[in-house]
């Protein structure tokens, strides 16, 4: 049988994520510094103190994983200025849509949500491959994941080579020209510059590795 993840590692995925942001606001304002409007840090870790809070609420349990995600899409879309919220909004929102069995998924459906989240940040934000953008790091996890389950890997092999095509995309991002947002009107300015937005995507992955790559435990099932 095929490993499953819950609703409850989905939930503390995503408040280790916050946690990440949060801890990480000064690295992510000295990269849009250098790029941009130096304002991904604070308005990130705004978005995520109330996503954690959100999450954490004993008197507003989400009962399943869709209910999740949109929660996720709405506070951060409330809670972000600039262009992170409605980007990282999208990106939950259509997430939600995908098919799955509410309390749990397993790697195909994981995968399809992710699938489904970067199609829909992917035409909202106008956004493609080597456009020096979240999209940098977030499309080569998820082909990367898609490409563990072709090739029938576990769970925990799936996620850690999403985590790698992530990094080595937001680590791409250094090399290449902003081509969308404020940054791209440094036009070549911008080549030698690590993405912020490209960033906060990578660490989604890196805590979904953490978190989901673990068998399901009593602790932290839903």
């Amino acid at each position: 049988m095929a490993q499953e993840i819950t609703l409850g590692q989905l939930r503390n995925w995503l408040i280790l994520y916050a946690d990440r942001v949060i801890a990480k606001e000064e690295e992510l304002t000295r990269l849009d510094a250098a790029i941009g409007d130096a304002d991904h840090g604070v308005n990130m870790r705004r978005g995520m103190e109330k996503v954690r809070e959100r999450l954490q609420d004993p008197n507003n349990p989400c009962p399943d994983i869709s209910a999740l995600f949109r929660t996720v899409a709405m506070t951060l879309i409330s809670a972000v200025g600039g262009a992170a919220g409605p980007l990282y909004g999208t990106f939950f929102l259509r997430a939600a849509t995908s098919p799955n069995d509410g309390t749990h998924v397993d790697l195909a459906q994981l995968a399809r949500m992710l699938r489904f989240g970067l199609d829909g940040l992917k035409q909202r934000g106008k956004a493609h491959i080597d456009d020096k953008t979240m999209v940098d790091a977030i499309q080569p996890a998820v082909e990367a994941m898609e490409a563990a389950l072709a090739s029938g890997q576990s769970l925990a092999v799936a996620l850690a080579v999403a985590q790698q095509a992530a990094r080595l995309g937001m680590e791409h991002t250094i090399d290449i020209r902003a081509n969308k947002g404020r940054a791209s009107y440094l036009g070549d300015r911008s080549i030698g510059h690590q993405d912020p937005g490209a960033t906060s995507a990578y660490w989604l992955f890196e805590t979904a590795a953490i978190v989901l790559g673990s068998p399901a435990s009593p602790s932290n099932t839903g």
